[in-house]
């Protein structure tokens, strides 16, 4: 596997790596130069805990992080089969032969997915590199490589009643003229606003295909827990072991608590190339500092409290899905319709393609008071697109989803 140069893994100086052997010694060595003032009984009141610095994040936070995940996802010694552990109510089961356990120190914890993002791009790419994003996709992924000087080449999902990666296209870019700048595939399991899922043919192409070309897996599972018509035998890719594996998570979809700041890197793949990112992710890590202990300390209260959380949202999402069915169902006019949407938060409606997507929004603000995300927004390839989100309260959720029925009328 091939990093980016602009991390600094140079050997370290004469007393630096004689700090290193006291450190593994157990001999433990004082500092004239300490200026941490948590070890010298200075900590405030409020903040009592004495600062440790460890770039990967607090190691209790680590280990209740390791020991939700593994819990939730029936990842013990020797892999698992399906229906061993329990999953939460309506998430996707551990599939046979799940991953092995995750160590804490395979995480690190930062305060977002999208800092994660970009953690891992400087890792991997050099200014003029590039990484494969999916299309449709939310737009975060090409801005945060752009601020990298990184390029992102989109891959097409496509849709045949259901979406699906066309992993011969994949190929192609793998094998075209940019292969050698291209460090990275993007996953999104599952996408937004498709709702689709990675799938086990998929994967296994994926996976093979990355091994073949030293290319990482950057695989964003934030709405994986929120199945909503999903197909058999999907699985979370953290943990994959045939290619160098990032998997993102965080309670901003798992606690919907997007103020809660909290996310996360799990690294796996064949040994030499995780215990080099992890070498290289260290420097990463530490330049910008670890998470603050004021948010760490709550994290083993908050996973406690995710599968309570989870289920209560998913029970909303699902919910207001079928509330959707019915809607679309009942209208007179039955020209608009929702594409599948086998998991997460969105879903996106099919409204007739005479109708332009700007004219539509721009009536539902005139009309309802509403705005609202067309496809192009996301890089459909053609007209006629809206997506909604599934979170309001069902009478809320209602009113929205009648308001577009009423709009698409008024403009036929």
């Amino acid at each position: 596997m091939r990093f980016s140069s602009r991390v600094d893994i140079s050997d370290p100086n004469p007393i630096a790596a004689a700090e290193a052997d006291a450190r593994h010694a157990g001999r433990p060595l004082g500092k004239l130069n300490d200026s941490n003032p948590t070890r010298h009984g200075l900590a405030p009141a409020l903040v009592p805990e004495v600062y440790t610095a460890d770039p990967r994040g607090p190691l209790a936070a680590r280990e209740a992080l390791a020991a939700f995940i593994n819990a939730r996802d029936g990842r013990v010694a020797g892999g698992a089969t399906a229906g061993e552990t329990a999953s939460p109510a309506g998430t996707i089961p551990a599939p046979a032969g799940s991953a092995a356990p995750v160590l804490p120190e395979r995480l690190y914890l930062l305060s977002s997915t999208s800092q994660a993002y970009s953690w891992i791009v400087k890792l991997l790419c050099d200014a003029g590199d590039a990484i494969l994003a999916p299309k449709p996709g939310y737009p975060l992924i090409e801005s945060i490589a752009r601020l990298e000087c990184v390029d992102a080449i989109p891959y097409q999902l496509r849709f045949d009643g259901s979406w699906f990666i066309d992993t011969a296209e994949l190929e192609t870019l793998l094998d075209g003229p940019d292969s050698g700048r291209i460090r990275a595939i993007v996953l999104i399991n599952p996408n937004n606003p498709t709702g689709s899922y990675v799938r086990p043919g998929e994967r296994e192409a994926i996976v093979r295909m990355c091994r073949a070309h030293d290319v990482a897996i950057i695989a964003d599972e934030v709405f994986h827990d929120y199945a909503l018509e999903p197909f058999d035998d999907n699985a979370r890719l953290a943990g994959e072991t045939g290619a160098l594996t990032f998997a993102l998570d965080g309670f901003s979809k798992m606690l919907a608590a997007p103020h809660a700041k909290v996310g996360w890197i799990e690294v796996s793949g064949p040994a030499d190339d995780v215990a080099e990112a992890l070498r290289r992710l260290d420097v990463i890590a530490d330049d910008y500092l670890p998470m603050s202990d004021v948010i760490a300390r709550d994290i083993p209260a908050m996973l406690a409290d995710a599968p309570a959380q989870t289920a209560r949202v998913q029970a909303r999402v699902r919910g207001n899905l079928a509330a959707l069915h019915r809607l679309l169902e009942d209208d007179e006019l039955g020209v608009t319709d929702v594409l599948r949407a086998e998991g997460g938060w969105n879903v996106l409606l099919r409204v007739p393609g005479v109708i332009d997507e700007n004219e539509l929004v721009l009536a539902l603000i005139e009309r309802h008071g509403l705005s609202g995300q067309p496809g192009y927004f996301f890089d459909m390839t053609s007209n006629g697109y809206l997506a909604i989100s599934l979170l309001p309260e069902p009478a809320e959720f209602e009113r929205n989803v009648r308001a577009v029925l009423d709009t698409v009328a008024a403009l036929l």
